[in-house]
């Protein structure tokens, strides 16, 4: 009997092969040989990068090319193509997400007196290795029929069992509620944070299903009142082609919790120049493109995020909530560095 023997590259090239055509990579073409370009590999939507992209090639000459995907397949897709890989960028969200990618030597410190100037010290890696370029926060958002504004104040007080069966958020295993826990491991110490998490799990309405849309169609249909969302997915129902988003926007409401103290928990996407990169130059011109006014004010206004400085205007849509509010100023490193334990208390108190 022959012995069949495949080479990790094969089973590398067999497999991420398949993965580069379900990201549309051929959108726009990997040139390996030019030079007057960036490759990026991106977990953020295509259609809104495009403005952006093209203001960066109408303004530096620079062709960016796009390969999408899953946050955990590009970091996969970039450990295994090591020295040989295309990405100059990575592009992702959640500080989490960036912060895996930093231990898993996926990216390299960046020495940008631009950078420095403009993004703020807490909303980057402390050994410059990626950094923030837009803001969410992920906020309460309410059924104002059935909960009074009043009523509300806390990511603490959502323990309290005033909130019994009213509660509905989507599961553990989701980057975004990993990151919030780990921001209260870092306020509230471990133990703290552990009985807050036994005490929602006491509070929810129903098992976690479904992404943050779903939590809010939840809220519109009285499966519970009260959610945690990322704000930009309410901007997205207002401002929806179809009638029925934009109709359950005007049915929920928007409340910034911790104003009277830290203030509200945010995350970022955000970007690093991978190892390996090819086009270093053209990597760091890219995400400093991305940091300054033109690319803050174009992102935040096509899609209700934050911008990095509140210099920058923001849509009408995010004015409306109440702009600029206070943001947790905690170093965004602290997500990375809890999400295990965050991970682990999620697991022990039974949070699907």
């Amino acid at each position: 009997m022959k012995k069949i023997i495949i080479s990790m590259g094969v089973l590398s090239t067999l497999f991420f092969g398949n993965f580069y055509n379900i990201a549309h990579a051929s959108s726009y073409g990997i040139n390996k040989n030019g030079s007057n370009e960036v490759n990026v590999y991106s977990a953020r939507k295509g259609y809104l990068l495009k403005p952006l992209i093209e203001a960066f090639k109408n303004d530096t000459g620079i062709k960016v090319n796009i390969i999408s995907g899953k946050s955990k397949a590009l970091q996969k897709r970039i450990e295994q193509e090591g020295v040989n890989t295309r990405a100059d960028v990575l592009l992702t969200v959640d500080a989490g997400n960036l912060y895996k990618a930093k231990k898993m030597n996926l990216l390299q410190p960046i020495d940008s007196d631009k950078l420095k100037i403009l993004i703020p010290p807490h909303l980057k890696d402390i050994d410059n290795q990626w950094f923030g370029l837009s803001i969410r926060s992920r906020v309460i958002m309410y059924n104002p029929k059935k909960v009074n504004e009043s009523e509300l104040s806390t990511y603490e007080d959502l323990a309290n069992s005033k909130w019994k069966g009213r509660i509905c958020i989507r599961s553990s295993n989701n980057i975004y509620n990993q990151s919030l826990l780990a921001s209260l491991i870092s306020h509230l110490g471990e133990k703290e944070a552990k009985v807050w998490a036994k005490k929602i799990v006491n509070n929810f309405s129903k098992k976690p299903k479904g992404n943050d849309r779903t939590q809010m169609t939840s809220v519109v249909l009285g499966e519970c009142d009260i959610t945690l969302v990322n704000t930009y997915y309410l901007g997205k129902w207002i401002t929806s082609k179809k009638e029925s988003e934009r109709k359950y926007a005007k049915q929920i409401s928007v409340f910034f919790p911790n104003q009277s103290n830290r203030g509200a928990h945010i995350n970022i996407s955000g970007a690093g120049v991978t190892k390996y990169s090819k086009n270093k130059n053209n990597a760091i011109r890219f995400i400093e493109y991305l940091a300054d006014e033109k690319a803050q004010e174009l992102y935040a206004h096509a899609n209700h995020e934050y911008p990095i400085r509140n210099t920058v205007s923001v849509s009408d849509v995010v004015q409306s909530w109440g702009y600029p509010f206070k943001q947790d100023a905690l170093s965004l490193n602290e997500l990375g560095k809890n999400n295990i334990k965050a991970v682990k208390i999620f697991d022990e108190v039974n949070w699907q």
